[in-house]
């Protein structure tokens, strides 16, 4: 652990001192060379610094620093954007109100806003889970193209229930089902007792940012199957997506 906190110290310094070498950095932590050397090293492989120039003993940041901020400051748009939507949805359903982004091949809750309702599924802030099992990742995948797709969902699909969908072929035809609808259904698919509906939200470009879904106790599915919730989602997640530049 000591070494990670050290090789983040380092990062630290050369963010501030850039273009920096071994000994300055040494002097400036008051640190072994040798310490730093292996931070430094550690850094580079990882891509988030490399040589300045031709001195390859001094060192500045890559632009992966960059992209972490940009990440870090378009989440904080898009939950800026969603709570005032997602309270009003909320009040609307009674239900409990998901903001979700995608990392990779899991789907990950930012935000939530609990149901007014006495029964729900705890579920909270911070939670991944698979993106082909659940509403709010099917909402995103079915708009990335083949490339994205294939790296978010990977080889093989793992399932959770007896409903979850693990078959490629299957899933691919959900999602086309997904985006003629314009909204993603869950039932019973990552647990037995949960029933979700999502809706994406969109960039300018049309690109799937984030997800919202409404997220209920599977015993309180309406009797429509979800269609009038997933036109409450769509509409909230069409005024989150204006604030976004999307038409």
């Amino acid at each position: 652990m000591q070494s990670v906190v050290t090789t983040l110290r380092v990062l630290d310094v050369v963010a501030t001192r850039q273009p920096v070498g071994v000994s300055e950095l040494a002097r400036e932590m008051d640190l072994p060379k040798s310490t730093v050397q292996r931070a430094l090293q550690a850094l580079a492989s990882a891509g988030w610094i490399r040589p300045a120039g031709a001195e390859t003993t001094r060192w500045v940041l890559t632009t992966k620093p960059l992209g972490l901020a940009m990440r870090v400051d378009a989440d904080t748009g898009v939950r800026e954007a969603a709570l005032p939507v997602m309270a009003e949805l909320r009040d609307r359903t009674g239900e409990s109100v998901h903001l979700a982004i995608r990392e990779g091949r899991e789907i990950v809750i930012i935000e939530r806003m609990e149901a007014t309702r006495p029964v729900r599924i705890h579920w909270p802030a911070g939670t991944r889970s698979a993106c082909h099992a659940t509403a709010n990742g099917k909402a995103i995948l079915a708009y990335l193209g083949p490339l994205e797709l294939a790296e978010a969902l990977g080889s093989p699909l793992p399932g959770y229930t007896e409903a979850t969908i693990t078959n490629r072929d299957t899933l691919e035809a959900e999602l086309a089902t997904v985006r003629a609808r314009g909204y993603a259904l869950a039932k019973r698919e990552l647990r037995d007792d949960i029933f979700s509906v999502a809706a994406p939200i969109m960039s300018a470009g049309q690109v799937p940012v984030a997800s919202l879904s409404v997220f209920l106790p599977l015993h309180r599915l309406p009797e429509d199957g979800g269609a009038e919730l997933g036109e409450l989602v769509m509409q909230s997640t069409r005024q989150i997506s204006r604030s976004f530049g999307a038409g």
